[in-house]
């Protein structure tokens, strides 16, 4: 007779979080890639030359959708989000490497997602054509409540079949997609502006795109952070309706 687990003591949680692990991304490295084309060897000397000289080249690159040259970049993200977060990432395939944690290998802590009080809960119009308005204070009261007694429900299942020594891979099937997990997300340049078109809305896009809020959160803070890599490539981007080259 295997003992009862203990009560779930889970966790809540309506952010996303993303670090910028390691990066080797410039604008700089657009030139010289861009001008290899043309100078050959001497492409070279664009690697310590002010890329603030040559910011007109980047916008001709993004104007004219020369995609290549900024592809010659990388940086690493670690992201913390709900799963079916990652599970619309991972539709983005090119130009990107992911590593998440495993629930075959290790045990799963019991923090989950549920929406704060900013996010829209209602949905009008059909798919393709529609809007997200705000909820009432009862249907955020009633959304967190039910979330969270399905998520300590299905987290004491989990429990019980571990403690009852079913294995992790078996387990961890009655765990919602709302459970957060963990990945490294690696990409250049050129792979992240698609992303960014598609994943966040922005008032410059000359493309509409209608993102889940909850990959556009993560979306955010990755610019964010490229922004700060590489300004002039991202500016170009802005400038040219943030549609990727």
């Amino acid at each position: 007779m295997t003992d009862t687990p203990e009560p779930t003591k889970a966790h809540f949680r309506s952010d996303v979080t993303v670090d910028l692990v390691k990066s080797a991304a410039a604008d700089s490295d657009v030139l010289f890639a861009a001008r290899v084309s043309t100078a050959g060897e001497q492409s070279l000397e664009e690697v310590t030359k002010d890329p603030e000289r040559s910011k007109g080249l980047i916008n001709f690159l993004m104007r004219d959708r020369h995609g290549s040259p900024f592809e010659h970049n990388s940086m690493t993200f670690f992201i913390s989000a709900p799963i079916f977060v990652f599970r619309e990432f991972m539709r983005h395939r090119v130009g990107w490497s992911y590593n998440e944690e495993s629930g075959r290998y290790r045990e799963l802590e019991p923090v989950f997602y549920t929406p704060g009080e900013s996010r829209k809960l209602i949905q009008r119009g059909r798919p393709g054509k529609y809007e997200f308005v705000e909820g009432t204070p009862e249907q955020h009261a009633l959304t967190s409540r039910v979330m969270e007694d399905s998520y300590r429900q299905a987290y004491d299942a989990y429990q019980e079949m571990l403690a009852a020594g079913v294995a992790r891979e078996v387990a961890r099937a009655v765990l919602p997609v709302g459970l957060f997990s963990t990945m490294y997300a690696t990409c250049n340049a050129r792979s992240l502006m698609h992303f960014l078109g598609l994943r966040t809305q922005h008032e410059l896009a000359k493309v509409p795109s209608f993102p889940q809020r909850e990959i556009e959160m993560v979306g955010a803070q990755m610019e964010q952070h490229w922004a700060g890599l590489m300004p002039l490539t991202h500016a170009a981007f802005n400038k040219n309706g943030r549609v990727a080259p």
